[in-house]
């Protein structure tokens, strides 16, 4: 089996940081932290993660069971950014990261229509106008001045009408005191089994004079047959089973076969999970955890896990875990771009 610099395949029990790396003990602190992704990918690379902020309460009591934060602010992230004073130590950051919601720009998701609405994604949430947040988490960095910024989010940000979203989010970076990189990564060339593509703005304070960051990941990608379990999740219901009994080798999703029995295109994010492919990106949705297109069942959730490349021993408490990891950065896809910032701007 091909070694990964960062394993996909681990347990919270085996401690941080990941073998091979040194603890330095740069500081991050975390902004729309939801599960802890990202923070486990800094904590994987040697960081010190300070906690971070985040709005609901019940996935922020999952983070709180499974990384015992320093800090933890359960707010809006607006109220937050509003704070006249802060903890000491968010004053003198090495890395401020965050991934604002980013729904709005997803090219599967209503793009330009839920430009400047309000939207929850689940019950008891605040509402907030997505769009919006990114440049309230400029706001937060230009208070803090952390030496880096990092911001992720979908590819569909920088194509079509958002593009323009994009060149105004550096301008108000670089307003903030930032130079801004932008990086398109996939996950699947950087030791995650899934083929999941994210942008990345990253930003250093202008005084530091960092050289220009480089980041190029060539992995061997993983592929499904490599973890598959020789356990079967969930049955599909009687309804799905017929529509999958007429699949194709070809067919990569339920709306393939939809189309070409009922020339409707319907269940896009309801995708099949083939032996000797990448397996899909993994979906926050209730329909989307992926589908064996050997066996009528879809995969476990421990499969979920090692697809997202989150530990097997994470205590999900009452939060479905593709729910979580599917709005999470993986661990590992953090961990090596943390890796990369380490080497290149904070060893010289």
């Amino acid at each position: 089996m091909t070694k990964h610099k960062f394993a996909y395949k681990w347990n919270l029990s085996d401690g941080y940081p990941a073998p091979g790396i040194e603890k330095h003990g740069l500081k991050v602190f975390g902004t729309f932290i939801c599960g802890g992704g990202s923070t486990m990918g800094y904590k994987l690379a040697g960081f010190d993660h300070l906690g971070g902020v985040e709005i609901d309460s019940q996935v922020a009591d999952v983070y709180k069971v499974n990384h015992n934060p320093k800090y933890l602010f359960i707010e809006d992230i607006r109220d937050f950014a509003d704070r006249t004073i802060f903890p000491n130590e968010l004053y003198n950051l090495d890395i401020l990261d965050g991934s604002p919601p980013c729904s709005s720009f997803s090219i599967a998701g209503n793009r330009e229509k839920d430009w400047g609405k309000e939207k929850v994604f689940r019950e008891g949430q605040t509402k907030q106008r997505l769009d919006d947040l990114f440049f309230d988490y400029i706001r937060l960095a230009k208070k803090l001045q952390p030496k880096v910024v990092i911001a992720e989010n979908v590819k569909g940000i920088i194509q079509g009408n958002a593009k323009a979203y994009v060149k105004r989010i550096k301008d108000e970076f670089e307003k903030a005191g930032y130079k801004v990189q932008l990086f398109l990564l996939n996950a699947a060339s950087m030791g995650v089994p899934q083929k999941r593509e994210r942008v990345f703005f990253i930003c250093q304070r202008n005084d530091l004079n960092f050289k220009n960051l480089e980041l190029s990941f060539d992995e061997k990608s993983i592929i499904y047959s490599e973890f598959k379990s020789t356990k079967l999740g969930k049955e599909l219901t009687n309804e799905t089973k017929a529509v999958w009994d007429k699949r194709i080798k070809t067919d990569q999703n339920l709306e393939s076969i939809h189309e070409r029995i009922g020339n409707k295109r319907k269940r896009f994010q309801v995708k099949f999970i083939h032996d000797n492919q990448i397996s899909p990106t993994i979906l926050a949705g209730e329909d989307s955890v992926p589908i064996r297109f050997d066996h009528p069942n879809r995969i476990t959730m421990d499969e979920v896990k090692m697809i997202g490349s989150y530990p097997l021993d994470y205590n999900f408490k009452n939060i479905k875990p593709n729910y979580l990891i599917g709005m999470s950065v993986p661990p590992v896809m953090t961990a090596q771009i943390a890796h990369q910032i380490y080497l290149q701007w904070f060893t010289e």
